[in-house]
Order: structure tokens, then C-alpha cells, then sequence
């Protein structure tokens, strides 16, 4: 059970600016299907607040869970971790920015040896 107070926190990709002091951002995850083991991207939207509009699309960001602020927005821009082109924003925590694209490398690597093995599995089987 988290402390009272605590906030949750998501990083995601802003995939519309196009509203009024709202982004959607899409949080993807990737996990293995429970019974047959294959890997699964799933992305969720969430709708932010962010109050000076300066996101935009393609960046990184991070938004945290606040009270509600209409139907669809309970988040609120935090901070803006790397803009669309890649380059990292000044002021972003280094070591975040770091842990950041550790896990796209990461998620990659591994995507890469599950196919490798997946195909040389099916390649054994079928001599």
C-alpha cells in the first residue's frame, strides 16, 4: 500500500498537443502473456495538464497523478525529459534521462534475443 500523498508517476510519449493546456500522452509497457509467453506492447493514453503548453509532440515526458481536473484529465505535466528530435532537455535529471534510455536499449535487447531464440527454438523443432 503506498503512503498518503504519494503520487504516482508514469513516462511517456506526448502524442497530441493540440488542445488547450492538455497533452495525451500514450505510456507504453511491455510484459509476457501469462499462459503463452509472448511478448506484448500495451500502450495507455492519459490526458495531462500542462499549464504553460509547452510540450509537444514526440517528447518524453513525465506526468503525475493529481486530483481530477475534468472527465479525462487526472494527471499533470512534471517534467519534460527529451524533446521529439532526442535531444535531452536542460534542467532534466541527468540520471533519469540516463535510466530512460536504458530501458529503450533494454526493452530492445531483450525483444532481440526473445526473437533469436523463439526462431532458433521453431528451427530445432522442425529438423
Amino acid at each position: 500500500m503506498t503512503a498518503r500523498g504519494a503520487r504516482k508517476r508514469r513516462t511517456g510519449t506526448v502524442v497530441s498537443d493540440r488542445m488547450q493546456k492538455t497533452i495525451a500522452v500514450d505510456v507504453e509497457r511491455v510484459y509476457r502473456h501469462p499462459r503463452y509467453g509472448k511478448v506484448i506492447r500495451a500502450a495507455t493514453r492519459y490526458y495531462a495538464h500542462d499549464e504553460k503548453g509547452e510540450a509537444r509532440a514526440g517528447d518524453t515526458v513525465r506526468i503525475a497523478e493529481c486530483r481530477p481536473m475534468s472527465r479525462l484529465k487526472r494527471w499533470r505535466l512534471e517534467a519534460i525529459l527529451r524533446r521529439g528530435g532526442g535531444a535531452p532537455v536542460p534542467g532534466a535529471g541527468e540520471a533519469e534521462v540516463r535510466a530512460l534510455e536504458e530501458s529503450i536499449r533494454g526493452g530492445a535487447e531483450a525483444q532481440a534475443a526473445s526473437g533469436a531464440a523463439g526462431a532458433g527454438g521453431e528451427a530445432e523443432a522442425a529438423t
